[in-house]
Parts: C-alpha cells; sequence; structure tokens
C-alpha cells in the first residue's frame, strides 16, 4: 500500500507507525465494511439490524456517489446478485461494476461531469415508486461528486464557493450546512424525492463524530440548518459568497424557496440509514497491530479538529509526557488518534495537506524520540498520491527552514525534500484522518 514504505522505514518505530497506517487503511475498506454490515440469506437481506423481504420489491436500484461508493457497490452487487435492477454510482477512482453504473466525477470542486453523473442518479430516484427499494451509498467526498446546483445557480458559482470555504479553513459541517441549501439533493432532498419508494442509505463516515446528516451533506437524512444558517457561515469566516449564491441563501431565508426536510417530514417515513464503515474501524486495527507488536496502545479520540498545526502539539506534549512519567502510558507505546484538521492557507504556492502540516508542526514542537505520523485515509493530503508524512525530530535539519515551509503552507515541500512523505495514492476509501505517535523506550 505504501509505495515508498522501504525509504521511511528507518528504525523499528518506524515500522511500527507504518504497520499500524497500513492496517488502519486495509480496515476502512469499502467491500470489507459493507460485507460485515450487510447479509442476505435467501429473500432476506438485513442491512444492520433491520431486514428487507425481497420479495416486497419489484426493483433493488443502487444510487449515491462517493471515493469509497465504487467498493461498496461492488459487494452490493455480489451480495444481491440478480436481485439487483440497476442503478448509478459516481466516483472519483474508476472501479469495475456489473450491474450498476459507475461513472468518475472529480473532487473537491464539482464538475460538468459530475452534474451529468448526478441527473441520472436523481433521474433513478425519481423514477422509484412503492415496489423499489432504493439502496443509496454516502461515502467521504459525495458532497462534491453529487452536484445538482439548485434553481439558478450554476457549476461555477457552486466551485467557486466550494473553493472559498475549503480555501477559507472552514470544518467540513458548516461547509456542508452550506452545500445542502445550493442543491437538489442534499439535505434530505433524496428521501423526499424517493417517495414513496423505501430507501436504505449506506454510510460510510468521513465527519468527526458520525452526524449522519452531515455526511456527503445527508441526501437521504434530514436537515436541520437551515438558509440562515447557511449565511451564517460566510459571516463567521469573513468569506464572500458569489452574488448568486447569495441571492439564492436570501431567497431561502425570506421563505421564497422551501427549506430542506425537517426530521418530522413523511419523506422519511420509509428511510432509514445505516452506518457501515467510521473512523473508529480504522483505529481499533491500528490499535491491535501496536498491542501485536509489544506496544501499549492508547486511542486519545476520534475527534480530532482544528487547526493542524496547532492540533499537534497537545499530542505531541502527551507523548513527551509517556516518556517522562509513564502517564499516560507506559512506553514502548503508540498514541492513536484520528478525526479532520483543517489548514487556513495563507501562503501562495504552498503544498501540502493538514496532514502533512500536522506532521512538520509536531517535529518541530517535539522535544524527544517519537515518531509522529499521519495520514488521511483516502491518500491524498493535497496531493493525488501523498497520503501524509512520517518524522522524527531528527529529520529536521534545518529548523529555520522548516518552520518558514511551515508558515508558508509549504509543508509539503520540506517534507518531501528530506525524504518524509508517505505515498500511496488513492487508497478507495475515506474515515478521515489517522495519526499514529509511537513512542520508544529508552533501549530502542
Amino acid at each position: 500500500m505504501i509505495r515508498n514504505r522501504a525509504a521511511l522505514a528507518a528504525s523499528p518505530a518506524h515500522e511500527v507507525a507504518l504497520d499500524c497506517i497500513e492496517a488502519a487503511v486495509d480496515a476502512a475498506a469499502p467491500e470489507a465494511a459493507t460485507r460485515s454490515a450487510v447479509t442476505r440469506d435467501g429473500e432476506t437481506l438485513t442491512i444492520g439490524e433491520t431486514t428487507y423481504d425481497l420479495e416486497d420489491y419489484a426493483d433493488v436500484v443502487v444510487g449515491g456517489g462517493g471515493k469509497a461508493a465504487g467498493g461498496v457497490t461492488r459487494a452490493l452487487e455480489s451480495i444481491l446478485g440478480d436481485s439487483l435492477s440497476g442503478g448509478h454510482v459516481v466516483i472519483k477512482q474508476a472501479v469495475d461494476t456489473a450491474t450498476v453504473r459507475s461513472s468518475v466525477g472529480d473532487h473537491p470542486l464539482p464538475s460538468d461531469r459530475n452534474v451529468e453523473a448526478t441527473t441520472d442518479i436523481l433521474d433513478t430516484v425519481d423514477n422509484a415508486d412503492e415496489d423499489t427499494l432504493v439502496l443509496f451509498v454516502l461515502t467521504g467526498g459525495a458532497s462534491a461528486l453529487l452536484s445538482a446546483p439548485a434553481g439558478d445557480l450554476t457549476l461555477e458559482d457552486l466551485q467557486t464557493t466550494t473553493d472559498r470555504l475549503l480555501s477559507g479553513g472552514v470544518p467540513i459541517g458548516e461547509i456542508n450546512a452550506v452545500r445542502k441549501h445550493l442543491s437538489d439533493l442534499k439535505g434530505g432532498q433524496v428521501a423526499r424525492r424517493a417517495a414513496p419508494a423505501t430507501l436504505a442509505g449506506l454510510l460510510i463516515s468521513d465527519v468527526v463524530g458520525n452526524d449522519l446528516s452531515t455526511i456527503g451533506s445527508g441526501p437521504s437524512v434530514p436537515d436541520e440548518t437551515t438558509y440562515a444558517d447557511a449565511l451564517g457561515v460566510f459571516d463567521k469566516y469573513a468569506l464572500t459568497p458569489p452574488p448568486a449564491v447569495r441571492d439564492h441563501l436570501e431567497a431561502g431565508r425570506e421563505g421564497r424557496i422551501s427549506e430542506t426536510p425537517f426530521p418530522d417530514d413523511p419523506a422519511f417515513d420509509l428511510v432509514r440509514n445505516h452506518l457501515i464503515g467510521d473512523n473508529a474501524t480504522a483505529l481499533d486495527a491500528a490499535r491491535a497491530v501496536a498491542q501485536d507488536t509489544g506496544y501499549e496502545p492508547l486511542v486519545l479520540t476520534s475527534r480530532l479538529r482544528g487547526e493542524a498545526r496547532e492540533v499537534a502539539k497537545p499530542l505531541v506534549a502527551i507523548a513527551e509526557e509517556a516518556t517522562a512519567t509513564g502517564t499516560p502510558v507506559e512506553p514502548p507505546a503508540v498514541l492513536l488518534a484520528g478525526g479532520e484538521t483543517t489548514v487556513t492557507v495563507t501562503g501562495d504556492e504552498g503544498q501540502g495537506g493538514p496532514n502533512q502540516e500536522f506532521v512538520l508542526s509536531g517535529t518541530l514542537d517535539h522535544d524527544g524520540d517519537a515518531v509522529i505520523a499521519a495520514v488521511d485515509t483516502d491518500g491524498e493530503d493535497g496531493s493525488s498520491y501523498v497520503a501524509g508524512a512520517i518524522a522524527d525530530a531528527a529529520v529536521i535539519d534545518d529548523r529555520e527552514g522548516a518552520r518558514d515551509a511551515l508558515l508558508a503552507n509549504d509543508a509539503g515541500s520540506y517534507l518531501s525534500k528530506v525524504g518524509a512523505t508517505i505515498e500511496t495514492g488513492p487508497t478507495g476509501t475515506n474515515v478521515n484522518d489517522v495519526v499514529v505517535i509511537v513512542v520508544p523506550d529508552s533501549s530502542e
């Protein structure tokens, strides 16, 4: 999985960190997550704790999108066989599907081909009736890949808005609050359009805390945010939306456009959403590997959030405390954390994403011999092939240059120069970021 692993394995502690990362990403593979949550016994389909009698439906169709949607769809095709009628998913990397059409789209900015694929998916949903079971797949990346501009909005309006929100360091939950109100499918609107069909949502979470309404901007989930909330995001972060976007949101706030459906909407009477994978799945696998290797694992949190360079510092401090006092865990140990940090871009031409900023900031701040690694489980941390980085304090041979790179949002360039970037390419899954800090004992 890690293409340049041999070059990164500088010590036993580095090896352990890399083992944990690979285990975490493997555990989050969409095929594995789907097969553990979805089973079939004769004509009974079980998803989580809910059963569906396939004899009750004339058609079973799959729709949805996301970076891991292709893997989920392939597993569903295998489980359902001839009972599956068809459908359409939009994905980021091409996969071979048999019955369900799969289209490659663009991420993180929506594109014409995203809109074209989404239009066809919505046609499938609109044509569903009371004899249809709709399996709607949502994974990380769906908010961009599933694009259906609302009203008179254009694709360019969505692209510009998304770019400004991402560059402004806005957390994903608030980005999605905006997206829901600029779309014809997000924020529960797929559920509204599918009625009176039965809809089962299959969700792999890339959202801190697993708020189902935020995953993929919640097409099948009730929405408790409003047009006023969406406008408030721009005010909170001092960002300016395109004029057409502001006009649309203001029209919604004033009641001239219908709100997205709230939890009491009858559209959700035949809707059940099922979480089939998340960041905790990845952390549990990493913890097991650390323990098997003879290190004491400690999962600190699966809810990391905030500015990457700042979030790194308290985690590094915990590693230093463990070395000094054996608290909260006795070395040799592995500290694990997950979530999604952000970067507020101030540099002009910098390279690298939040995980690379986390590692560079952490190593600069660290006074010890811990190995610090962080990756985005989708394999893309500000680059199509770099997932993150791994380093210890010894890697930083030019502290002034490293600090300058961090301040310029150019952590990727510096870490690449010193041979510390982790290269995987797209992994086909996305359950947020995984941080591994290996605290060796004094003999290592």
